[in-house]
């Protein structure tokens, strides 16, 4: 904030800035949520209450909790409380399945799952298969399968608030999808949620910032890294966070034109479906200063579509859930319409290195075209329980992301591809073997293989090409109603083509280049 909120080195932790936040401003919103109003005080006094029954309950620090819902007060209290506890909180996707969200359940071996009844069947199915799981805590009903929220804070009454954290210890574990078709579970501490502002402060950068009387959206899920790092960014700066419990574009354009929004973070879909909505104009966002933007690349026409009609300023972010969030910035300053640097994902914030290397390892010069690397304070402790893919990933400070890109010779990232082959559509993040190894379960099925496809609207579309088992006969629908419960919505193809045979190279590995190429190779860039 432009008040001067730099942040002490002894304040940067979730919790010790929350505490500061309810004694220098008690009574200002902290969350402004479906009318509903929190102050400061009462989410430092309600977290507290939720640290102390986390005590009651024997976890203590480096213990796992899970959490299965939609946005809420609820949420954000209870990532306070593990900030207070030393507890590490695991947000799962709602939009997952059953067994999806199984796997992250018993990886993590979290103790405790607090959940919204619209999800509760799903984890009273999973409750008897999770040994380690001990607890369900209900957020907004009640049932004999646990005790409601306000009962658990009670049950912590006479217990001793626990003593706080330190800038390194753990705070939330965020799973991350498999090249495997398993899900990752990266490990983040307090300093990943304060490095990057604190760097801009450092060096007297605006291109994250926050004013006095700022109104934060929280567009983006708390079960994904952008979401989290949004929150806590407005969190720590003691502004007022607008959440939606689950984003659609109507609500959102009602709460710009009611709420007195200035600044928001969203991924290009979003966008895209919020200026699409109708009636939708400049003056709906009257209020609006700065928007940040995400998660998945943005095609030149949207960017276009922004600049004419938010009329605010533009902030590209680019990085992974390894890097803690945002490693690099296209600002302000650069959005300017027919500049070339509008396809770029920007340049690092100051303190963070970027470095692109060829197959062997080594650095190549500017416009070459390599994996990017990228040198954090900002990145993440470990994946959890998997050392060999830690090491794999993080060597020497270095986060190898597995995306192909280049750097000009000013410094700025040019993201090409990805060599891991993920998808992304509409932020959220799909790797084709996890696709695979659903569809191939089907007795139709002989072969497969999954792509991402270009898709105006979310970015990437998930196309699959199948090759049926002889005299077999399956047809698109049937796929999708297969696949329904078993990944999530979001991951099911939307596009199917049958083929005689997916086409390998001599080890068996998947050639996707080869089928990507006919809808990718006019284009400028290998993703969208």
């Amino acid at each position: 904030m432009t008040e001067k909120t730099s942040l002490p080195t002894q304040r940067r932790t979730l919790d010790a800035r929350l505490a500061f936040h309810a004694a220098s401003r008690p009574e200002q919103t902290a969350i402004l949520h479906d009318g509903n109003r929190t102050s400061y005080a009462q989410l430092h006094r309600e977290s507290s209450r939720g640290a102390c029954a986390l005590r009651a309950d024997g976890l203590g620090k480096g213990a796992r909790v899970a959490y299965l819902g939609k946005e809420s007060e609820s949420y954000y209290e209870l990532l306070f409380a593990c900030a207070k506890s030393g507890v590490v909180l695991v947000p799962i996707n709602w939009r997952l399945a059953a067994d999806e969200a199984e796997y992250i359940l018993r990886d993590s071996s979290a103790e405790l799952l607090f959940v919204e009844q619209e999800f509760l069947p799903v984890a009273q199915q999973l409750l008897p298969e999770l040994p380690e799981l001990r607890k369900l805590v209900l957020l907004d009903c009640a049932d004999p399968a646990g005790p409601t929220v306000a009962e658990w804070k009670e049950s912590g009454a006479a217990a001793e608030e626990p003593s706080g954290s330190h800038t390194d210890d753990p705070i939330a574990q965020m799973y991350t999808s498999g090249t495997m078709g398993y899900p990752k579970g990266v490990v983040l501490a307090h300093r990943t949620f304060f490095a990057v502002r604190g760097l801009l402060d450092e060096h007297g950068l605006d291109w994250i910032d926050f004013k006095p009387g700022d109104r934060s959206l929280i567009g983006i899920s708390g079960s994904h890294i952008g979401g989290i790092w949004w929150a806590t960014q407005g969190f720590n700066a003691g502004i007022t966070n607008v959440v939606i419990r689950s984003f659609t574009s109507g609500e959102a354009l009602d709460l710009f034109r009611s709420s007195g929004i200035t600044t928001a973070c969203m991924v290009p879909a979003m966008l895209l479906m919020l200026l699409a909505e109708p009636g939708a104009s400049s003056e709906d966002f009257a209020t609006l200063r700065k928007t940040v933007y995400g998660g998945s690349p943005i095609s030149e026409s949207l960017l276009q579509r922004c600049i004419d009609t938010l009329k605010c300023d533009l902030a590209q972010i680019y990085g992974l859930t390894e890097t803690g969030n945002t490693a690099v910035c296209l600002p302000p300053q650069d959005h300017v319409p027919g500049s070339p640097r509008l396809r770029a994902a920007g340049r690092p914030y100051p303190g963070v290195e970027l470095r692109i290397i060829d197959e062997g390892g080594n650095p190549v010069g500017p416009g070459v075209i390599g994996e990017v690397c990228i040198k954090t304070p900002a990145h993440m402790l470990e994946y959890w329980r998997l050392p060999d893919a830690t090491a794999g990933t993080l060597i020497d400070g270095w986060v190898h992301t597995g995306d192909a890109g280049y750097l000009d010779e000013d410094g700025y990232l040019f993201i090409q591809d990805r060599i891991k082959e993920m998808i992304i559509r509409s932020g959220e993040n799909i790797y084709p073997a996890e696709v695979e190894n659903a569809i191939s379960a089907h007795p139709a099925v002989l072969d497969v293989a999954v792509v991402g496809v270009p898709d105006e609207r979310w970015g990437e579309a998930v196309q699959a090409f199948i090759a049926r088992r002889p005299g077999a006969s399956v047809a698109p629908h049937e796929i999708r109603a297969f696949l329904r419960g078993r990944i999530a919505d979001f991951k099911i193809p939307t596009k199917y083509e049958f083929i005689d045979a997916v086409p390998r190279n001599p080890s068996g590995k998947i050639l996707r280049r080869v089928l990507r190429e006919r809808f990718w190779g006019e284009r400028e860039r290998a993703v969208n």
